[in-house]
């Protein structure tokens, strides 16, 4: 008995010791978050081991663990009809609000979901009751992209997915099936979702041949560069859940199909030190001294290397490619775009790309709302619903809903 009872202890002193991570006072509902966090650093090593042992890759594997505990189905109720259905050959789902007698046009967004190019599903629990959400209490269209992920395909195939669905989308006689007025639509996503949102918008802002063009975009936590990862956000938050900086890196060289040696020497921005003249040019528009405030930036310092190393841009030029980085477009693309809303959290490493898009935005004349969270942290959005709930999960959606309701 005596025996057993040394055994507990020392196993739930072992859990503890595995869930706890130190949290600033700050971040809404710390334990949920450290619980959270230890469920997916589980999954990611049952994953990381069934890649070792070469039953398959590791990202394939974490993808499989999401979504079998997450799938949903199209389940439609009175309020929000839901189909699946494929656009130009890109699978989509499609919410659609009730339709009332007499009602006008329904406004529309076309929403691409978060997961590092990789991970996550428009059919899973989270991202079907954000749309769901949406489409009831905007009585909009929410058309959700299942965009092909890696290691299936890698950039820049995603943003052809969404582009290519999207264009789908707004053509005028499907505009008609869905009764979505051509004036009034909108394209939204979060993180990595956020950041093809952002790359399809830059690009349909430079397309003359397009007939319909978007109002707005929403950008949550969008990731925006791989040029610095030394911004005060990925010092800050170096080690934060759910997304601390070394699992973004991977996540980049992921989505580039890039060798993982690299992601040691990428952490201290030896990949874009002064040495590597391709990255001269596009080091200004991310200067953070400038594009960010002093209670922001605070006592860090730019991580600037003099000598580095130059063959990760030699066989990685994607990474210096505004298609994956929309923060360092040109001036001439970016005065072109619409309103835009962007949403960053305090406890995230992606913090200051969205700021330093606010700000570039802002200085060519775009219309932005920049929506900051104190208590916030990456991927809060999604979380709102039990056992999974936070309270800033759910202020998040609603501040988020109800800038789309006042603007598109």
């Amino acid at each position: 008995m005596r025996s057993s009872c040394v055994l507990l202890t020392a196993l739930v002193a072992l859990a503890a010791y595995y869930v706890y991570i130190p949290l600033p006072s700050s971040v809404s509902d710390p334990w949920k978050l450290m619980l959270l966090d230890a469920t997916f650093r589980g999954a990611q090593q049952v994953s990381n081991l069934i890649h070792y042992l070469g039953l398959t890759h590791h990202l394939t594997a974490l993808n499989f663990i999401i979504i079998s505990f997450g799938k949903k189905s199209a389940w439609s109720s009175a309020q929000v009809k839901v189909t699946d259905t494929d656009f130009d050959g890109v699978e989509v789902r499609v919410f659609q609000g009730s339709p009332k007698p007499g009602e006008p046009l329904k406004r529309s967004v076309v929403y691409i979901h978060g997961g590092g190019w990789a991970l996550a599903s428009a059919k899973i629990k989270y991202y079907d009751e954000l749309c769901t959400g949406m489409a009831e209490e905007l009585n909009a269209v929410i058309v959700s992209i299942e965009y092909r992920l890696v290691p299936q395909v890698y950039f820049p195939e995603q943003i052809h997915d969404v582009v290519r669905a999207t264009k789908y989308f707004l053509q005028p006689e499907v505009l008609q099936k869905y009764k979505v007025d051509p004036s009034r639509i909108g394209v939204s996503g979060d993180s990595a979702g956020g950041n093809l949102a952002a790359a399809l918008g830059q690009q349909f802002s430079q397309d003359a041949n397009l007939r319909n063009k978007l109002k707005l975009q929403a950008l949550i936590y969008p990731v925006l560069q791989a040029l610095d990862f030394n911004t005060p956000s990925y010092q800050q938050n170096v080690n934060t859940p759910i997304l601390p900086r070394y699992v973004m890196v991977k996540y980049w060289l992921d989505y580039f199909k890039g060798n993982y040696d690299f992601v040691q020497a990428m952490m201290v921005n030896n990949h874009t030190s002064l040495e590597v003249e391709e990255a001269a040019a596009l080091r200004a528009r991310l200067n953070w001294m400038s594009l960010l405030p002093a209670s922001i930036t605070k006592d860090y310092k730019p991580v600037v290397q003099t000598t580095g190393n130059a063959r990760i841009v030699r066989e990685i030029p994607q990474l210096l490619d505004a298609r994956s980085s929309p923060l360092i477009a040109d001036q001439d693309v970016l005065q072109h775009l619409p309103k835009t809303y962007i949403l960053t959290c305090e406890h995230d490493v992606l913090r200051d790309d969205g700021i330093m898009y606010a700000r570039r935005l802002e200085s060519v004349g775009v219309e932005v709302t920049l929506d900051h969270f104190e208590d916030g942290f990456h991927g809060c959005v999604i979380f709102t619903s039990w056992p999974t709930n936070f309270s800033v999960g759910i202020r998040t959606r609603n501040s988020y809903i109800q800038w789309l309701d006042q603007n598109l």
